[in-house]
C-alpha cells in the first residue's frame, strides 16, 4: 500500500505539526514525494490536523493546499528550525488553533558538502550539525511543555541508516548517529509524563532529495542512479520511498504504539542488518 486514501482515523482528533513538510519546485516534479510531503499527507488521511512547517512558506502551503482538496484541515506557516524563536512560534501556531500539541514529525535534513570524509572541515561539520541535530533539539524544545502538561504526546525524528553505516558522509553520518541519541535521551526525560519519543531510520530511498541531489552533484543520470541504489538494497524491489518512511511514523504517532518509546526504527529493506556482516547484498539473496 503506498499513499493509502482509507487508512481509518488513526490519529483522529489529534492536532500536530510537520516540520519540513514542504519540497521544493524542482523537488516535486515527477512521481516521487518526499519524506516530509508523504507524512503530512498520510497523518492528514488518518484524521490528524496539521500545522505545515518549512523554511519555504510557499513550499508549506503547496503541501496545505494538497491536504485541503482531499478535505484535511490544514495550514502552513514558514519556520526556520535553527532558530529557537521560529519553533516558538510554530508550537505556540498550533496551542491557539487546537488548544494541544499531539505530536511533533521533525523531517529536516542536509547533506554534507565535502568531497571525501577525511577533508570534512569544523566549518562543514557546524553547518551540518546546526541544521540536522540544533534544530530538531530546537524544535522538540519548544513542544515538550505543552506535551508534559498535557500528559501526551508524540514526536518523531527522521534519522538515517548512515547513523550506523559508513557513506562517504562524515558530517551528515555524525548529524544522524547524534539524532539517535537524542531520541533515546528524550524518551526516557519525558517518560514519565507520558510523552514518547521515537526515531525513524530510513534506508536508500527513492525521494526528490536523495535522487536529485545526488544525480545534479555527481552529474549522474538520474535512471542509472536509481539501478545502482536498488542493487544496494538486500530486499526485492529495490529502494524505499517517503511513503515507507511515512507508513512508519504514523505507527509511531499512533495509539497503537502507545507502548513503545525510545526506539530507532529501520526502514531500510534490511540494509541496516548487513552492517558488521559478511554477505554482501548480492549474496543475500541466492539464486
Amino acid at each position: 500500500m503506498s499513499a493509502g486514501q482509507h487508512i481509518g482515523g488513526r490519529l483522529a482528533g489529534k492536532a500536530g505539526i510537520v516540520v519540513g513538510a514542504g519540497q521544493s519546485a524542482g523537488e516535486s516534479a515527477g512521481a516521487t514525494v518526499g519524506n516530509g510531503r508523504a507524512a503530512a499527507l498520510l497523518f492528514a488521511r488518518a484524521g490528524a490536523r496539521l500545522l505545515l512547517v518549512d523554511r519555504s512558506e510557499a513550499a508549506a502551503q503547496a503541501t496545505a493546499e494538497l491536504l485541503r482538496a482531499e478535505g484535511h484541515e490544514a495550514h502552513a506557516l514558514a519556520g526556520d528550525w535553527t532558530r529557537p524563536g521560529d519553533c516558538e512560534v510554530f508550537a505556540d501556531a498550533c496551542l491557539t488553533r487546537w488548544g494541544r500539541i499531539d505530536l511533533l514529525h521533525n523531517n529536516v535534513g542536509i547533506l554534507s558538502r565535502e568531497p571525501e570524509p577525511s577533508s570534512t572541515t569544523v566549518e562543514e561539520l557546524e553547518r551540518v550539525m546546526k541544521v540536522n541535530l540544533a534544530g530538531c533539539v530546537n524544535a522538540c524544545q519548544a513542544v515538550l511543555p505543552a506535551m508534559r502538561e498535557q500528559g501526551a504526546g508524540s514526536i518523531v525524528n527522521i534519522s538515517s541508516v548512515a547513523a550506523v553505516a559508513a557513506t562517504g558522509q562524515l558530517a551528515y553520518a555524525l548529524s544522524k548517529a547524534a539524532l539517535n541519541g537524542l531520541g533515546r535521551e528524550l524518551a526516557l526525560l519525558n517518560a514519565r509524563h507520558g510523552v514518547r519519543v521515537n526515531t525513524v531510520s530510513p534506508g536508500l530511498m527513492d525521494t526528490p532529495m536523495a535522487i536529485g541531489h545526488k544525480s545534479r552533484v555527481h552529474a549522474l543520470d538520474p535512471a542509472l542512479l536509481r539501478a545502482q541504489r536498488d542493487a544496494l538494497v538486500p530486499l526485492a524491489g529495490g529502494m524505499g520511498t517517503g511513503w515507507d518512511t511515512a507508513w512508519a511514523s504514523l505507527y509511531l504517532h499512533s495509539d497503537e504504539a502507545r507502548f513503545v518509546t525510545g526506539v530507532v526504527l529501520p526502514v531500510d529493506g534490511g540494509q541496516s542488518a548487513l552492517v558488521g556482516g559478511l554477505l554482501q547484498p548480492a549474496q543475500a539473496h541466492p539464486a
